[in-house]
């Protein structure tokens, strides 16, 4: 706690006028944002002292009117000192909130199963058709003998006498600030509130069996690299009847060396000949769907992009799809033979500015592609 304090209408986010109703609720939720259990913010305990601090003050009339009136050295004067024990600060919370403010059972509601992860990998192309995987699991199922009462069959779980049947106990305790309940988990029962006195055998009196299972998994066409499936109720069974968990299922994308992918675009490149790109050709590209026949005109230049439109990966979840876009690169010889070279030398003596006349509008149409 740093050595002047805050003003204590500041560190609650109220007004000095506030009423004790206004108070309790910006207290209530600051507790919940700051409590150590629940932030992993670095400064989440002292913040959170000083938001007791701020509370023990401003909810007792009389400490309240001596602050207004003197500060805090009228505080320190009338003998005030602030309580930062845990455990009696958690009985303040159940005396005004009750068990559950932290995230705590409350009205006996049952816990659910633990989520389970799998992973999956796809091509590129499944991914712009979307595919099935068969994925196997090894989760907890609820035991088929007992139905997840962990009792033996013809028998069933009996209320815990330690707790009643509630699982927690409470403990009353009596401060300077009123009548506080502490509550825990039954130290008989474990939580459960019922004992199994005569366990199944099938499962030991657990409930569940781990069991392993395959699962058919649709995988969207569009899906991204990294990107996880979730199917509800597929994970883990939970103890007592609770709500499974679910199934999250990690999709690796595996690199396909023809291409790139750009969100839902994709960009592949094609090589030309000096003479294919000087002559025009018909080429084979490949696209995600399978070799495509594209026409190269006459005079295409190193760098220039073929726009396919609608060959790349389909929106996710959506409509349409991206393009494919086709990067000319020029192949130009290395070993010429001595024919050849009498060619090319014959060509270039024939050739004038008119032959390389640049395409005005190429790299206006380059640095669009690019964009």
């Amino acid at each position: 706690m740093a050595t002047t304090r805050r003003d204590y209408y500041e560190v609650l986010g109220v007004a000095r006028g506030a009423s004790e109703g206004e108070i309790k609720k910006a207290f209530r939720a600051l507790a919940r944002e700051l409590h150590p259990d629940v932030s992993d913010a670095p400064d989440a305990e002292e913040r959170f002292k000083e938001v007791v601090e701020a509370y023990e003050v401003l909810s007792n009339a009389e400490r309240r009117e001596l602050y207004d009136r003197f500060g805090h050295e009228g505080l320190r004067s009338g003998g005030f000192t602030p309580t930062f024990d845990f455990g009696s600060i958690s009985d303040l919370f159940s005396a005004f909130f009750g068990d559950d403010l932290l995230g705590g059972r409350a009205g006996g509601r049952r816990a659910r199963g633990a989520d389970v992860v799998a992973e999956v990998e796809v091509a590129l192309a499944e991914v712009a058709a979307g595919t099935t995987r068969n994925v196997p699991l090894r989760v907890a199922v609820t035991c088929a003998t007992c139905r997840g009462s962990g009792a033996e069959a013809g028998t069933a779980p009996v209320p815990c006498g330690l707790c009643g049947g509630t699982g927690r106990l409470q403990q009353v305790s009596r401060t300077v600030f009123g009548e506080f309940v502490r509550a825990q988990p039954c130290t008989r029962c474990r939580g459960a509130g019922s004992i199994v006195e005569r366990p199944c055998k099938e499962c030991d009196g657990e409930g569940r069996l781990l069991e392993e299972r395959s699962l058919e998994v649709d995988v969207p066409a569009g899906i991204h690299d990294g990107q996880r499936i979730r199917i509800t109720g597929e994970g883990h069974a939970a103890a007592s009847g609770g709500q499974a968990g679910d199934l999250y299922v990690l999709v690796r994308v595996r690199p396909d060396p023809r291409f790139v992918r750009e969100g839902n675009d994709v960009f592949t490149t094609v090589d030309l000949t000096m003479t294919q790109a000087a002559l025009g050709a018909r080429v084979a590209v490949p696209t995600l769907e399978g070799e495509v026949e594209v026409e190269f005109p006459p005079g295409t230049q190193p760098g220039e992009i073929r726009v396919l439109r609608g060959r790349g990966v389909p929106v996710l979840q959506g409509f349409g799809r991206g393009d494919q876009r086709v990067l000319v690169n020029v192949a130009i010889p290395r070993q010429l033979n001595e024919e050849q070279r009498r060619l090319l030398e014959e060509f270039q003596s024939n050739a004038s500015e008119e032959t390389y006349r640049p395409d005005e509008g190429f790299f206006e149409k380059l640095k669009s592609a690019f964009r």
